[in-house]
């Protein structure tokens, strides 16, 4: 694009494409460096391991990305979840 106003313009319209069915296919998406995309790549495994979680699970962790690296969270101690899951 030859100017910001244009790109502005366009991402702020591209909902229509999506319920146009003669362009279904076609998707637009924000440009980004390669920075961005390993960002936006590994906050998506984030996203999709916090979705897959047990119940369980859900008490005791969630999965988190810190300096550019998937953490699992503790929400309690190690030392309490170790504990009960020996009851």
């Amino acid at each position: 694009m030859r100017s910001q106003v244009d790109v502005e313009e366009i991402m702020a319209s591209k909902g229509k494409l999506a319920n146009d069915t003669e362009h279904k296919d076609i998707w637009i998406k924000r440009d980004m460096n390669l920075e961005e995309r390993e960002k936006e790549k590994v906050l998506s495994e984030a996203k999709e391991n916090n979705k897959k979680r047990t119940e369980i699970e859900k008490k005791n962790f969630y999965w988190r990305v810190l300096n550019m690296r998937l953490k699992k969270w503790y929400l309690r101690k190690k030392e309490e979840v170790m504990e009960e899951a020996r009851k």
